[in-house]
This record gives C-alpha cells, structure tokens and sequence, in this order.
C-alpha cells in the first residue's frame, strides 16, 4: 500500500450515499471488465481489459469488512455475578462488524494483483475518538487503517479459478485480474476458549456428549461451579462456529453494502473450499494464505491451524499446550491493552473505574478452562475437537462493473447511478482537495 491519495468526486458521493439505498440496491454483480461468459443465455465477452480498483478503492472496502470503529463499549451486567462488570469479551476496540460477547477472534486477509495482504486491527486501541454527534472522520480512520495493513505475500493469492478449488459456478470471475478478494478468518480454537469462559462464568462446564463421560478432573472444581451443569461438547463447538461465521459474515455484509455507495462491482459468497483457500488443498502448487495445518485418519478435513507471524491460533503447535493458551487469552483480556486492563482508554468519563470493575479470571478459574480445553485436545488431537481450529466461510469480491454487459441482459435499473457514474467519479480528472 503506498502513499496518501488525493480524494476523487466519487469518494465525496460515497459519503452522501443513503443507507436505504444502500439497502435496497444491494445485489451481486458479477460481471465485470475483463470478464466473459463463453456459452449460454449471457454468453458476452467484455470489450474492456480489466481495471484494478485504486488504492483509496482498496482500503474503503476493507475498512468496510474489517475496519476499526473507535471504543467498543463492552457488555455490562449479568445478575449471577453482579456488580461486577462482565468480562467477556477479548478487544478493547470495536470494528465495522458485531462479534459474539465482544470476543472478537477474526483478522481480515486481502489479495489483489499486487500481493496478499493483512488488516490486522484485530487488538487495535480506537483510531480515533468519537466527535460529541457520535460521528468518525472517515479519513482519519483510512490513515491509521493504512498502518495495520502488511503484505504477506507478493502476487496475486495462489488459488487458480478452478474445480475442485472454486465452485463450477465461480471459476470465470473469483480471484480474476483487476479483482480485490477480501477473506476473513477466524481464530475458532480462541472463540471456543473464550465461550469455555463464558460458560464457566455463568455457572456451566462441558460434558462429553461423544463419549458419554464427564471430563475427568472436574470434580476438583466443585467449589467453583455445579459441575453437573453442562453443555454438550458438541453443541458448545457447533455453536463457537456458528457465532463465528456471523462475525466473518457479517463483515462481509458490510462491504457488501460498501460497494453500493461506491459503485463498485462485487458481492459476498461462500463458493471457494475453505481449507485451499488457508492452504489445506494438499496441493504444493496451490498455497493458498499459506497456513499450516495437520491431518489424521480419524479426522474428516485438514486442520489449518495459524500463519506464523500472522495469526497463530490459540491451540497447539502454537503454544505448548491448552493451558498456555488459556494463559496467551487472559493476557488478551486483562494484560496492557486489553479490555479489562486499567490503563486502557475507553469512551467513558472514568475509563479506568469501568475497566477496572470486571473480575479478572484466578488461578483456580483459568485451572478449570485448561482442565476442559486440554482433554478435548488429548481425546480429539486438536482443539476443537469436533470443528476446525482456524474457520472461514465467507468472502467478498470487489471489482469495475462492465455496464455494456447490463445494459444488454437487463431492464434499466439493473445497476445504480453510483455504478453508472463510478469511472467518471473515481477515476476521471476532477478531484476534490
């Protein structure tokens, strides 16, 4: 990414974009320059090379996937362990996105012609304060966005167009010259150790629905918790995984509704294998995001597990076992930085008292999350034990909508004024200071 760009007219229109029109204009346009479509009903061949989106392009849809938001403003009281605050969640800032509880465990991955890159705002304080009307400037949060982005690899992410890596449907337009491709993923070994938390906080322990057993040890906790109040194993992983892919997905959404006020070509989608897209093909020529991963006989998919130097996920290798994992996530929490840690800034008037009031987890606490976590990794050989350890299920692809393609298929209104002005907006000579 370089430097500082003048801002175009176009970016001034993106400002003034409603979000009922936003809303209601939403829709996936695939077609775009460049592309063609061989046979059938919409055979076409675009008269048009490709046109890669700018750099200030670039960062507004990944801020809109990923971006920071200032301060997030924490949950605050549950009745069965009152007054304290509750100490749930895992970043002390908040993103364009919800997260379950606040656990924020998903960093954004990005790739274009140039490389694949990495937004990594995933721990990042506020890039800015709020204003007394609630608002953000904009281009304040773009510079400091800029910053958090680092290239991991040079050209274009090594997943080819193809069966058995796309789906049939995808193969002519994903992953296409002139095209950005916006991958989050998420960190479900952290989301599953942040819910074991959660569950131990509100009074409940994991059973092992699989084997039909109580975890062995637990009853060393008793004076803590009703170990005979439980959540099946299954269920508490199913459930991780489910709350994770509405954070990874709703990201998405947001730049979705990105490229509306934009103009811009694109939309969200699922029709990539995962496991290639992280680098789990069993293909040496196809690397994918390049993440490590482990196989086993009894085990139905890879297990990708973290990107050294990017994100490692919170399981072995990358800690020596689960109870350092613990450790590594109330560190996260409660450490300089986090969001239970006092010298932390935050939106309100007395930033440490707020902080400073939620419990930080003891000894006898993070024993019983390890206790848990470590005999699903011992029975299951890996954490978790019934779901992948590093997930990913949704993407969104930006590109320059070809028009003519529009404009032969379809009745008017196909696309908005934004796409109908988008070249001239963006990309023309006027330009606003």
């Amino acid at each position: 990414m370089g430097k500082k760009v003048e801002l175009p007219s176009g970016f001034e229109d993106m400002l003034q974009f409603g979000f009922i029109e936003a809303l209601l204009g939403r829709r996936s346009r695939r077609f775009l320059m460049g592309g063609e479509i061989p046979d059938g009903v919409f055979a076409y061949k675009s008269k048009h090379e490709p046109v890669p989106l700018s750099e200030l392009e670039k960062l507004l849809v990944v801020a809109a996937c990923g971006g920071n938001t200032s301060w997030h403003h924490l949950l605050y009281r549950a009745a069965h362990y009152a007054p304290h605050l509750s100490n749930y969640s895992g970043a002390a800032g908040g993103r364009t996105f919800p997260s379950a509880a606040g656990f924020h465990t998903s960093k954004t991955f990005f790739t274009d012609d140039g490389g694949v890159y990495l937004l990594d705002v995933r721990d990042a304080p506020a890039f800015a304060e709020r204003a007394e009307d609630g608002s953000l400037q904009l281009d304040v949060l773009l510079e400091d966005l800029r910053s958090h982005v680092r290239k991991i690899s040079d050209g274009r992410l090594a997943l080819p167009p193809e069966t058995p890596y796309v789906e049939p449907h995808n193969t002519w337009v994903v992953n296409r010259p002139g095209t950005l491709l916006v991958i989050p993923v998420g960190d479900l070994a952290q989301h599953m150790l942040l819910n074991i938390c959660y569950m131990l906080q509100n009074g409940l322990v994991i059973v092992d629905d699989v084997h039909g057993r109580q975890i062995p040890g637990i009853e060393k906790f008793q004076s803590i918790v009703d170990i005979n109040n439980t959540w099946p194993l299954t269920f508490v992983e199913q459930l991780s995984m489910a709350e994770l892919t509405a954070e990874l997905s709703t990201g998405c959404y947001a730049g979705a509704l990105m490229l509306q006020a934009m103009g811009l070509g694109g939309w969200m989608f699922n029709g990539m294998d995962p496991f290639a897209v992280l680098g789990a093909s069993g293909d040496a020529t196809v690397r994918g995001l390049g993440f490590r991963y482990d196989t086993h006989a009894r085990w139905p998919y890879p297990n990708p597990t973290g990107l050294a130097g990017a994100m490692e996920g919170f399981c072995p290798p990358h800690y020596d076992d689960m109870k350092a994992a613990v450790e590594a996530v109330c560190d996260r929490k409660f450490g300089p930085g986090g969001p239970f840690h006092g010298d932390t800034p935050g939106p309100w008037k007395d930033s440490r008292r707020v902080r400073t009031s939620a419990q930080v987890h003891n000894e006898e606490f993070r024993a019983c999350v390890a206790l848990q976590a470590q005999y699903i990794f011992d029975t299951f050989g890996k954490f978790p034990g019934t779901v992948p350890s590093i997930f990913l299920i949704t993407y969104l692809q930006a590109h320059h909508l070809d028009l003519e393609f529009y404009d032969t298929f379809y009745q008017p209104g196909a696309y908005l004024r934004t796409h109908a002005l988008h070249m001239q907006r963006w990309h023309g000579k006027d330009t606003v200071k």
